[in-house]
């Protein structure tokens, strides 16, 4: 990941945040009509950092999912109603009297799909005085690191993920109920080390979230190698963290980072728009 930008963009301005991952773009109004070349250059930089973040937007829900078709199709969110107005508009929310939060534990979205999310894109509307950052951890350097006897055993690995492990279902259990959704069983497996369709660099592809066993092993076997890789790939200096400003944008790629939302805003209402893109069967 090249971390010296110094002649590399000629239309945005990019300043990574972190050693690990995550850089942010200046010099760009999302919801203006922007060149092919502009768009191209914002690809480059969330391909190299994983996660761009922009500030000071101002965004409504059809000039968001107009900018994130950029870069690929928006799906709809499984599980969760989008606007009444513009229905591939996810509104994440977590209301003052909540006490468990939308996304809050380490997680790739949505792994218990045959076809993950490429990316997503989330908009800051409406945030607490203090706290509700987002924790993004890169998985490329999660691999890398781990030592090369464990990389060639997990390559013959597949991950069985699912819908409906504790850790994640419950935080989205609220927002099941309020709509009157019954939570569907949704598991599919994929690669524990999948190869990016784009980078060709392989990354860590299980998650604390989704991940509840490997194929062919029951889940009290997998539960120490799955511990161990749950910690590993989050460690602090993987990490980056994103503080929320209204108008801020967060957009990551799903295929080579986890993210975490932390429920630390007790008493005060969260609300995020979010724009989810289609992605390609893991290999």
């Amino acid at each position: 990941m090249p971390r010296n930008e110094a002649g590399r963009y000629r239309h945005i301005e990019v300043q990574p945040v972190a050693g690990a991952l995550g850089a942010e773009i200046r010099g760009v109004n999302v919801a203006g009509a922007l060149d092919d070349a502009v768009i191209a250059e914002i690809r480059r930089a969330y391909l190299d950092h994983l996660v761009v973040f922009f500030r000071d937007q101002k965004l409504t829900p059809h000039e968001q999912l107009a900018f994130a078709k950029r870069f690929g199709e928006p799906m709809e969110y499984p599980q969760l109603e989008g606007l009444p107005e513009c229905p591939l508009i996810t509104p994440v929310v977590k209301l003052a009297h909540e006490q468990i939060n939308f996304g809050g534990v380490w997680h790739s979205d949505t792994t218990y799909l045959a076809r993950p999310p490429m990316a997503s894109m989330l908009y800051a509307v409406e945030i607490p005085p203090y706290g509700g950052d987002t924790i993004f951890a890169n998985q490329y350097t999660a691999y890398d690191t781990l030592s090369e006897g464990l990389r060639g055993a997990l390559d013959g690995l597949v991950g069985v993920n699912t819908s409906t492990k504790a850790e994640a279902s419950k935080t989205r259990e609220d927002r099941l109920r309020a709509a009157g959704v019954e939570m569907k069983v949704l598991t599919s497996e994929h690669p524990v080390a999948r190869t990016h369709p784009e980078t060709g660099r392989k990354a860590l592809y299980v998650n604390h979230g989704h991940t509840a066993r490997f194929k062919g092993w029951t889940e009290e076997e997998s539960a120490p190698l799955l511990a161990y890789l749950f910690q590993h790939q989050v460690r602090l200096e993987l990490t980056c963290r994103f503080q929320w400003q209204p108008g801020s944008i967060a957009f990551w790629d799903n295929r080579c980072v986890q993210h975490n939302a932390v429920n630390d805003y007790a008493g005060f209402k969260r609300l995020m728009h979010r724009v989810t893109l289609a992605g390609d069967t893991p290999r």
